[in-house]
């Protein structure tokens, strides 16, 4: 083992007892073909269901979208490129000569896809609940740092933030309709709100649900915007 392999791993925290399974996950694919593009997409669910059970646990009023929309920050491409060269990833690399010419230790996307192939080594090496361990403990700072009020708030409270700290007056919310039997009612809810050009419609099970929904179509709208 170099002493570039060796420094990742003592920032991985994890000894491998098959080092090979290490040496692939490092071996990108122009360097041939045992490289970690199997091992990648292992660690990519890894990572994905351990981030989601976290997320579920500890955010328990959250919705569906808003707990996706925080993992998806987490297990982005940047975030693990970001997180791959706090651990000094790059140097452990293996690359085909092409890449090492083009600082491809250093690339993102190749930092991004050789961490989470780690992941998938630690899993096939330790079993999941020890890749689970590995991937929290190396999260630790970024699950800490979330921003736990502020991903809370429902989209209602948020649009309405987000607005008054541009001055702004309120949303309002029409029903438009209610359709369905009364044991399965649907809402659908207009959202007016000032400066959006866009018509921003939701619907619910309720006319609470259906302000929420418009409210979180409403957010992503200004955002586009």
């Amino acid at each position: 083992m170099d002493d570039a392999v060796r420094d990742f791993v003592g920032h991985l925290g994890y000894e491998f007892a098959d080092p090979a399974l290490l040496e692939r996950a490092l071996t990108h694919r122009s360097r041939g073909s045992n490289n970690n593009e199997r091992l990648e997409f292992l660690g990519d669910s890894a990572l994905g269901f351990t981030i989601s059970a976290f997320l579920f646990q500890q955010f328990p009023d959250l919705s569906e979208g808003e707990l996706t929309r925080l993992r998806a920050r987490l297990v982005r491409k940047e975030s693990l490129a970001e997180l791959a060269r706090r651990m000094e990833l790059g140097p452990a690399l293996r690359l085909g000569a092409g890449e090492l010419r083009t600082g491809g230790f250093d690339r993102g996307s190749i930092l991004a896809d050789a961490l989470e192939a780690v992941f998938g080594a630690v899993y096939v090496d330790g079993g999941f609940d020890t890749a689970r361990d590995v991937i929290l403990r190396i999260y630790r700072d970024k699950l800490v740092a979330l921003d736990e009020d502020a991903s809370a708030k429902d989209p209602k409270t948020r649009l309405q933030e987000h607005l008054q700290s541009h001055g702004l007056p309120t949303p309002t919310y029409e029903v438009i309709e209610v359709s369905g039997q009364a044991h399965a009612q649907r809402f659908d809810v207009r959202c007016q709100v000032p400066g959006l050009t866009v018509e921003v419609r939701g619907t619910g099970r309720s006319r609470r649900a259906a302000e929420q929904d418009a409210a979180q179509k409403a957010l992503a709208a200004l955002d586009e915007d």
